[in-house]
């Protein structure tokens, strides 16, 4: 039942469409296309792992695994991954609460050195504590390793969250005689339950496929042996049976992901400005957390800044020919730019249909692109490979295909940040443009992209910084006769010529400087003191 109100003058009303065209939106039904496409190409190395899998047959792959060694990978793998996954969470959210919600001194700066070890490869964290402390290894000098590298991918999403969203819950909550534990168990981490789930996803997946950080820290998990079959043994079968049990493990992770996420909880206000929220003081605690913060980047970025030091004042010591770092830097960073570009803007189409459609088909297609994160970068590689030489033979050994498998390996990255990005969205914004006859193409164009800007900013950055400093798939698909920095550095250390190395690592992690400080920029939004202005009136 409708009632009548008072209105402006009426705006001319457009020809109503005829019933065969009604409820049809031009481009509506090509989205789902688009999103499919992408992922079945994303997914090709699983397709890959399955088929090669598939030609060793049941009797020898059963026989594989139940060998006691795949026994222990799974526990190696298993524990790591929980070990290194809680400590990520509790420092993660730890850190971006006494940033974004204390009066805690320096949080700035805090804040872009907590950010900071995504500027740091995985394999040059484990270089630096192994070739200072040679006795960090086995499962606790990994995780000790690991967690140092990993927890910015549960930071930096928790502060974002934590700086955007509305303090009016946390203001009832205490109205009605709740505690700060209280508040902060019942409404902050509700609150932040989607993005400690992305993050613990990302760290989870990162941990199945990593291989140079273990390789130096002595840890064998599935990724390593992998590498192992493929490298040493060149038996496909084998290892991609092995990459089977990789891809159990991160469905379910994935699958668990999926699960808390739909929990309820509202991430977004329809309608509602948010209002930022007051910061609590820490009064006397204020020491204990600012050796807190200083220990965390103590031990995250002033280690590695230190045994890169260390490294580049003692000198080289190798007799390998030395490389020009300057056309490593250019190689690297061509690659590097391409692969984020490509891959921002395929995850646009996936993450949209994922957002709009609340589908059994669209959550399919989102979760599948997650599960190549798992792979190793050598699963990745030679499924590349594979591909292009039956069905794209010109491309062998050129520059598309490393480009292609950085695309299809860092893809996950790209879709968390516009999936991140388009979760802060209310969806009347287009439902609004739409009932003004703007077109769908035109609203995607000038309502739904330019608000997810920051969250395309964020893809392109991440894909960036990882691609420049991606090591494994590195070695097998470049073309004949090219390095990069990563692969250069590898080559040294391989050869324990750690005074060798340094260069090379010190010169990734200062091109990966710039993107994560415009990484950390464009998720955090405004200043602080922005933000606590608009608190106080």
């Amino acid at each position: 039942m409708t009632t009548a109100s008072p209105s402006p003058a009426p705006v001319a009303a457009r020809p109503p469409r005829s019933p065969r065209w009604a409820g049809w939106r031009p481009g509506a039904s090509a989205l789902p296309l688009v999103a499919c496409l992408v992922a079945l190409l994303v997914a090709c190395p699983l397709l890959f792992v399955v088929l090669e899998a598939g030609q060793s047959g049941w009797g020898p792959a059963r026989a594989l695994l139940g060998r006691p060694l795949v026994l222990t990978l799974l526990g190696h793998t298993a524990a790591l991954t929980a070990v290194v996954t809680s400590a990520a969470l509790v420092l993660g959210f730890g850190a971006a609460w006494l940033l974004e919600r204390t009066d805690l001194p320096l949080r700035r700066t805090f804040t872009v050195l907590a950010a900071m070890p995504l500027a740091i490869p995985e394999f040059v964290h484990g270089y630096c504590w192994v070739s200072l402390m040679p006795s960090v290894q086995g499962l606790w000098g990994a995780a000790l390793v690991m967690t140092s590298s990993l927890y910015p991918l549960v930071f930096l999403p928790v502060a974002a969250v934590l700086r955007r969203c509305d303090a009016s819950a946390e203001e009832v909550a205490r109205s009605l005689g709740h505690g700060r534990l209280s508040v902060l168990w019942r409404v902050t981490l509700p609150q932040c339950r989607p993005a400690l789930a992305g993050g613990a996803l990302l760290v989870s997946l990162y941990l199945l496929g990593e291989y140079g950080a273990f390789a130096m820290l002595r840890y064998t998990t599935f990724a390593t042996a992998i590498f192992t079959e493929f490298e040493t043994a060149f038996d496909m079968a084998s290892a991609s049976v092995l990459a089977l049990v990789l891809i159990a493990l991160a469905l379910l992770v994935v699958l668990l992901q999926a699960w808390v996420a739909r929990q309820p909880g509202r991430v977004v206000r329809e309608g509602t400005p948010n209002r930022p929220a007051l910061p609590v003081p820490l009064g006397r605690a204020t020491p204990l957390a600012l050796l807190g913060m200083l220990a965390l980047v103590g031990t995250a970025v002033g280690v590695p800044v230190y045994a890169l030091g260390y490294w580049l004042v003692k000198g080289s010591s190798t007799t390998l020919p030395p490389a020009s770092i300057w056309s490593l830097t250019a190689t690297t960073l061509g690659y590097a730019i391409a692969a984020a570009a490509v891959a921002t803007a395929a995850a646009i189409p996936v993450a949209l249909y994922a957002w709009r459609r609340e589908t059994r088909l669209a959550r399919a297609v989102e979760q599948t692109v997650f599960l190549t994160r798992a792979l190793p970068g050598i699963a990745v590689a030679l499924a590349v490979v594979f591909f292009a030489i039956r069905y794209a033979q010109p491309l062998y050994q050129q520059a598309p295909l490393l480009v292609a498998g950085y695309v299809a390996l860092f893809f996950p990255l790209a879709l968390t940040a516009v999936r991140s990005s388009l979760a802060q969205v209310p969806h009347s914004v287009e439902d609004v443009a739409r009932s003004l006859g703007t077109r769908p193409l035109a609203v995607l164009a000038r309502v739904t992209m330019p608000l997810i800007l920051p969250g395309l900013g964020a893809a392109f950055a991440m894909v960036g910084l990882t691609a420049s400093t991606e090591l494994t798939a590195t070695l097998l698909l470049r073309p004949t006769g090219t390095d990069t920095l990563a692969t250069q550095f590898w080559t040294y250390t391989t050869g324990l010529a750690w005074g060798a190395a340094a260069p090379y690592a010190a010169v990734m992690t200062a091109l990966s400087v710039p993107a994560v400080l415009m990484l950390t920029r464009r998720t955090l939004g405004g200043s602080r003191t922005h933000t606590t202005r608009e608190a106080g009136r």
